[in-house]
Parts: structure tokens; C-alpha cells; sequence
């Protein structure tokens, strides 16, 4: 973080999205701040750095991390803004070359997840354990990569993939019977979803809980917003604009960009108890526990 007399410079990690694209583009300024946005073009690469070394002023985080880096005291803050959120049920499928597989299945077979505290599991877990009635300590659950919090680690029934393998493959080749996948990973024609209809399921499950699956939302470092602490209520204007000017949310449908604490409560609320039901937290926090002061004030 630099100052001129002028303005404030923040070192700035935040995702290329349409709901963040006029920020980033400078369509939206600020006559207060400036965000100096990192040369990253895929965040959850650096979000190690944000957690681990501190290097940036305000960043992009996914949930499951910041509740991790909560519960062992890393000095950031959550502003109630989501820059990414969407339904789950599709990012679990199996190889269809390799017979039929329901979430009732799953008991005993190997299940390939990039980490234990990626946001992405903690739904898909969540959903299985609580909509399903897997029990999640009878399946074999295989992981890729460390945690980005460093203290966190794997329980000692995981088992850590062979180096240099991916679940993509390893489910191709029947190392793994199911495997947490994202992006055009899931459309590969082999592979079927394990929770059937995935849209219609999302659907039923959005009116049982009335919330979106959180992914990412934004953190500010404590000692910012200590010494400045307007810079919250600034950053929040200029996300929320930057959200506006992309004409979101847009439809009818749930607005998947949530801002504001009561917006976003019974979102936080269910990854606050898978994350617990998980044991990536010690305890469930109170979502008021999330926010400072400032913070929770914010979309008021």
C-alpha cells in the first residue's frame, strides 16, 4: 500500500468478471482511491498469497479460505459483496464408461477433490451430507493440492493423488470413481453428473434454503481498514456500480451477486455448517463474527 497526497494506491487482487468488468476497465473510479490490480489472470492462483504472505490490500477470497483463515487468526476482513457465486450440483460427475453411480453409492469409493478446503467441495459435501444422507467419512476422499492456509491440513483418512496426476485423468482411467470438477471439465462426453438433472435439483434446493452457493467474496487487510477505515465503504460503492453498470442480476432468477450481510446470510450461514460439519473450522462462527463494525453496516 503506497500514499500520495492525493489518493491512497491499493494493491488489488480481483477476477475479470461482468460483474467486476467496469471497475477493472476503469469505467468506475474512485476520487479517493486507486486499485492497483495484480497480474493474475485466474485468482484462486494467488489466493495462497493472500492468506500466507499478506500481499495484497483488498482481495477476491474464496469463502471456505477466509472461513479457514478466520478460525487461525489471519488478519483480514470480509466485506458482504459476492463476485462469484453459483449452484453445485453439477460439479460432481463419474465416468459413464464405468457403470451407473448415485450419491447413495458413494460409500467406500474413491472421490478425487483438488483440496480439502476448496469452496467448491465444501458445497458439494454439504449437499451430499445434508440432502442426501452420505456419510462423508465412509467415502475415500482423494485431494491434489495443500490448503491455501498453511495450517490447514488434511484429515489423516485422506489420501493425496500421486504427483503429476489430476482427477480429470485419474477418473478417465478409473483411478477415481467420481471426482469435484469445474469449468469444461464437467462436459467431458464420459461423464455423467452423479446428483441427476443438476438444474432441477439446484432449483428444488434453492426454495428449501433460499441461497446461492457462495464462491468468492472480497477481503480487506484488518490494518487498512484500521488506519482508513472509509476505504470499506468505498471499495463496496465501487464494486456495487461495477455490478449495476453490468445490467445484474439479471432475469428473474436468484441474483447470484449478492451484497450486503442480510443478502448474503443464509448463504453464510449453510457454508458456515458445512465447513464445521467438515472440521475445517473448530466452531461454527455467527455470521455477525465475519464483519467489523464497518463492514456489517455496509448495503444498509
Amino acid at each position: 500500500m503506497s500514499n500520495s497526497p492525493e489518493i491512497l494506491t491499493l494493491r488489488a487482487l480481483l477476477g475479470d468478471y461482468p460483474n467486476t468488468a467496469s471497475l477493472r476497465k476503469g469505467a468506475i473510479r474512485s476520487s479517493r482511491l486507486n486499485l492497483d490490480f495484480a497480474d493474475v489472470k485466474v485468482p484462486n492462483h494467488a489466493f495462497k498469497r493472500v492468506v500466507r504472505d499478506m500481499e495484497f490490500d483488498v482481495a477476491e477470497l474464496a469463502i471456505a479460505t477466509y472461513l479457514t483463515a478466520k478460525a487461525y487468526g489471519k488478519p483480514l476482513v470480509l466485506l458482504p459483496v459476492v463476485v462469484r457465486g453459483k449452484f453445485q450440483h453439477e460439479s460432481i460427475v463419474y465416468n459413464a464408461e464405468r457403470g451407473q453411480l448415485a450419491p447413495s453409492d458413494l460409500a467406500g469409493r474413491r472421490v478425487g477433490i483438488r483440496s480439502h478446503s476448496v469452496t467448491t467441495v465444501a458445497w458439494v459435501r454439504g449437499i451430499l451430507q445434508n440432502d442426501y444422507g452420505v456419510d462423508l467419512d465412509r467415502v475415500k476422499w482423494i485431494t491434489f493440492e495443500d490448503a491455501h492456509v498453511a495450517e490447514v491440513s488434511d484429515p489423516a483418512t485422506f489420501e493425496r493423488a500421486p504427483a503429476g496426476k489430476n482427477p480429470m485423468t485419474m477418473l478417465l482411467e478409473g483411478e477415481l470413481d467420481a471426482a469435484v470438477l469445474t469449468g469444461k471439465d464437467l462436459k467431458h462426453p464420459k461423464f455423467k453428473y452423479l446428483i441427476p438433472d443438476p438444474e432441477a435439483a439446484a432449483r428444488t434446493w434453492y426454495q428449501r434454503y433460499q441461497a446461492v452457493p457462495i464462491n468468492h467474496m472480497v477481503t480487506v487487510r484488518e490494518s487498512l481498514l484500521k488506519s482508513n477505515p472509509w476505504v470499506a465503504e468505498e471499495i463496496f460503492r465501487l464494486l456495487a456500480e461495477s455490478k449495476k453498470a453490468a445490467g445484474l442480476p439479471a432475469g428473474t432468477g436468484p441474483d447470484p451477486y449478492p451484497l450486503g450481510v442480510e443478502a448474503n446470510r443464509k448463504s453464510l450461514e449453510l457454508v458456515i455448517k458445512y465447513a464445521a460439519q467438515q472440521r475445517l473450522i473448530p466452531r461454527p462462527f455467527a455470521v455477525d463474527e465475519l464483519f467489523n463494525d464497518v463492514t456489517r453496516a455496509l448495503g444498509k
